[in-house]
């Protein structure tokens, strides 16, 4: 394989995302894709429709994980 072959193909650890696929929010998360859902479903993380797709904005999981933190510290 040489430089030409090298794919451009974009990943979930692409700083030029806006949005991520579910699964990719949840491998950020290092959760399962049926819990992602499940915690977009109770409005726990951030979602979008685009067209009739669901995409999580890229700062939701961090947004979520900070959230937890914060709710772990008062507790």
């Amino acid at each position: 394989m040489d430089e030409h072959d090298i794919s451009v193909t974009p990943t979930d650890d692409d700083p030029t995302l806006v949005f991520l696929k579910v699964e990719e929010a949840a491998r950020r998360l290092r959760i399962g894709r049926t819990r992602c859902f499940a915690l977009i479903r109770t409005g726990e993380l951030e979602s979008v429709m685009v067209g009739g797709l669901r995409r999580v904005p890229v700062d939701a999981p961090a947004a979520y994980a900070a959230r937890l933190r914060t709710a772990q510290r008062a507790a």
